[in-house]
C-alpha cells in the first residue's frame, strides 16, 4: 500500500523545508509515500489571499476562516479519489496525546489529511464536518500548526516498510518498546576521561544483550518513573 497524505497549509515553504531534511524525502524517492502540500491561500478570493477574520461573539485573535478550508479539503478528497478510508487530522492543543502506538496504527491508513491550524484555530464547522482526530504533542500551544503536523508526519513516515534501512531498529526506538532506550557509544573507545563500557567491547554478546536490557530497566527507573510503573503493573 503506497500512503497518500496531503498537508494543508497556509506556509508551504515550512513544509517544502522539513521534507528536504527527513525521513519523508526517501519515502516519497522511493514511492512509498505520496506526499502532496495544498498552500490554503490558492482558495481565498481576493487581492490579499485572505484566509482569517475576527471570531463572532468577539474576543481576542483571529480564527482561520471556514470557506477557504472547505475547498481546500473538497479539492483533496477529489484528488484521494473520495472520502472513503480517509482520516482528517487536526493538531489541537485539546485532542488526545499523541504518541508511538498511535504513529504506528496511522501507517496502516491509506489516506490521510493534515490540516496545519493558526492563530486561535480553525473555525469549527470545519471540525464538525471533515475532521475524524484530533490530536496534541502535549500540554502547551504553539504559534503555528506545522510544527506539529511535521512531527506527527515523520514518526507515521519513518514506520513505514522500506523506509528505513533497518527495520529492526525502529522496533528498538524509545517508545515503540514497553521501557526506555539503552544508553549508545560509538568512536572513539575514549574521549575526555571518559571510556566506553567494556562490556560492549567484549564481542560477548550474550553479555550484551543482558546489559542492554539492565540499563533500559535503569535509565526507566532514573528518567521517566512514569513508564516505570506501567511496566511493572504490565507484570502483575
Amino acid at each position: 500500500m503506497k500512503q497518500k497524505i496531503i498537508i494543508i497549509t497556509p506556509v508551504p515553504e515550512m513544509i517544502q523545508s522539513f521534507l528536504s531534511h527527513t525521513m519523508a524525502r526517501k519515502a516519497i524517492e522511493l514511492d512509498i509515500v505520496d506526499l502532496q502540500i495544498f498552500n490554503l491561500r490558492d482558495y481565498s478570493n481576493g487581492k490579499y489571499r485572505q484566509i482569517d477574520d475576527t471570531p463572532f461573539g468577539g474576543g481576542p485573535g483571529m480564527v482561520m476562516m471556514a470557506k477557504p478550508l472547505f475547498k481546500a479539503l473538497d479539492d483533496a478528497i477529489d484528488k484521494l479519489d473520495g472520502i472513503e478510508g480517509l482520516n482528517v487530522l487536526f493538531p489541537s492543543p485539546q485532542g488526545k496525546i499523541w504518541n508511538q502506538k498511535i504513529a504506528q496504527d496511522y501507517t496502516k491508513v491509506e489516506k490521510l489529511v493534515v490540516i496545519c491550524g493558526h492563530y486561535k484555530g480553525i473555525d469549527q464547522r470545519v471540525i464538525d464536518k471533515y475532521v475524524t482526530d484530533e490530536y496534541s504533542i502535549g500540554d502547551f500551544v504553539m504559534s503555528c500548526g506545522e510544527i506539529p503536523a511535521m512531527m506527527m508526519i515523520d514518526s507515521i513516515v519513518r514506520l513505514q516498510p522500506g523506509v528505513l534501512n533497518d527495520s529492526e531498529s525502529s522496533k528498538t526506538d524509545t517508545f515503540s518498546s514497553e521501557l526506555l532506550d539503552t544508553p549508545f557509544y560509538t568512536q572513539p573507545r575514549e574521549i575526555k576521561g571518559m571510556r566506553v563500557p567494556k562490556v560492549l567491547l567484549s564481542g560477548n554478546h550474550g553479555l550484551i544483550k543482558s546489559w542492554k536490557e539492565n540499563q533500559r530497566i535503569e535509565v526507566t527507573k532514573l528518567k521517566r518513573p512514569d513508564i516505570w510503573k506501567k511496566y511493572n503493573n504490565n507484570l502483575e
